[in-house]
Order: C-alpha cells, then sequence, then structure tokens
C-alpha cells in the first residue's frame, strides 16, 4: 500500500514540474486570464454529435479532417509572451487548452492563431481547473463564422489504443504524431507515446474514429531518452457542458 501511494506521488511531482505549455516560464502572482473562479461549473450548450463515428480512420484521414480544429495560442503576462495549443469543440467558437497556458497571463493578451493565418481574441472563458489542467473558453466569432471542430468521445481508450495528436510543440505549428495509450496514471490521467512538447500543451488527442479523447499536457523528464508524455482524459471538462446527439 505505501509503495503504491509514493509511486502515484512521484509521478504528480514528476508532472508538476514537466508541464509543456511554455518552455522555461516562472509563475509569479500575476493578474490571471480567466474570468470565472476554479470549479465553477458555467454549463454552456455545444451542437455536436457524441460517439456517433463508427468508421476507424488512418492518420492521414484524422489530419486532413481536424487540422484546420486545432489552434495555436499566444499568451503574454505584460513583459513576456509564451506560446501553447488549443482546439475548437463546437462549430461556433468553443475551444479547449491547458489552464497552464493561460496561467499568471493579462487579460486581453490572449490571441489564438487559426491554422488559416486568422488571427482571434478570446471572447469568455466558461470554466477551468487548474487541478485538471483545462480552460473551456469561447473565441470571438465574426459575423456567421463557423470553426471546424473535433467530436468529444463518449468512451475513454483503452490501453494499447492508437492515438493521434495535432498541437504545436516549439513553435512548429500543428504538427502531426502517433502513438498508443501507455498506461492510464490516475483517473484522468493518460500516458502516450504519441510525441510532444513545449507548445504541445492543450493540443488534441484523437482516436481512431476521429474523436478527441484528451488535452495533451507535458511529458516526463527524467533524464532519459524514453518517450514519456501525458494528456488529460476529455472526461474532465464534461460536467461543464451540455452535450446536444
Amino acid at each position: 500500500m505505501k509503495s503504491s501511494v509514493l509511486c502515484i506521488l512521484t509521478v504528480f511531482f514528476v508532472i508538476f514540474f514537466s508541464s509543456c505549455g511554455n518552455s522555461g516560464r516562472k509563475h509569479k502572482n500575476e493578474r490571471t486570464a480567466v474570468r470565472t473562479s476554479v470549479g465553477a461549473k458555467n454549463k454552456v450548450d455545444i451542437d455536436l454529435k457524441l460517439s456517433s463515428n463508427t468508421k476507424m480512420m488512418s492518420g492521414t484521414e484524422i489530419f486532413k479532417r481536424y487540422n484546420s480544429a486545432v489552434f495555436m495560442v499566444y499568451t503574454s503576462d505584460g513583459y513576456n509572451a509564451f506560446q501553447g495549443s488549443g482546439f475548437f469543440i463546437s462549430s461556433d467558437g468553443i475551444a479547449v487548452s491547458n489552464y497552464h497556458v493561460f496561467k499568471g497571463t493579462s487579460i486581453g493578451l490572449e490571441t489564438i492563431k487559426l491554422s488559416s493565418g486568422e488571427q482571434l481574441s478570446i471572447e469568455d472563458v466558461i470554466a477551468k481547473s487548474e487541478e485538471s489542467d483545462f480552460i473551456i473558453f469561447k473565441v470571438e466569432v465574426k459575423g456567421n463564422q463557423r470553426f471546424n471542430y473535433i467530436p468529444i468521445a463518449s468512451t475513454s481508450p483503452s490501453v494499447g489504443d492508437k492515438v493521434y495528436a495535432i498541437g504545436s510543440p516549439r513553435g512548429l505549428e500543428n504538427t502531426f504524431s502517433s502513438g498508443e495509450v501507455s498506461q492510464w496514471r490516475d483517473k484522468n490521467l493518460m500516458q502516450i507515446s504519441a510525441l510532444i512538447d513545449h507548445g504541445s500543451s492543450g493540443g488534441a488527442l484523437i482516436n481512431e474514429y476521429g474523436e478527441v479523447i484528451g488535452i495533451t499536457s507535458g511529458s516526463f523528464y527524467d533524464g532519459s531518452q524514453a518517450n514519456l508524455n501525458y494528456a488529460w482524459s476529455i472526461d474532465v471538462i464534461k460536467s461543464y457542458i451540455t452535450m446536444k446527439k
């Protein structure tokens, strides 16, 4: 029992010091870019198909379909600029990223850069959690603008399932990688072999059916060359949204 508890604590100790959203970033007690309290459950209706996909897709098909649903996130504390990733979960601009991509940054200094090159601002924050490292926000919509989005999976993947990640490591926009679920390290925390790096934080982890199953968040840095990465299950946001079939 003691060894099991020690193992879990060790994993979270490593994760705490290895989040990949902002390389070399040190957080102070700056203003925060989020407008709701941690844990606030502001429900939002999202018109999407939940777990309706039955056809398996290749990696090439997934990237072609969802490349434009993933974007780069730029934040600033007023002195330094930081970069992460994010993705849409509805056509009207509801999006998801990691909480730590925004932590310690200033309201109004966030910029979303789409794969088309268009830059947009964040209109509002719906919910966030530092503990589960997610933020749900709404991007400004111009006129009748609609966004490509990734449908949310209704079930969690199993160890060994194929996964695909889209994010912007080191500012390399919408980099695609693939791998498997290596292990579940906690109820909502996956260890994955899909490659991610600084700047990938907040990117989409997608299953073979073209559904988002996780939010890519960091790597386990222990001095080895092992490919050890992690993502938060998309289940962490489900209690904050109302999903329609």
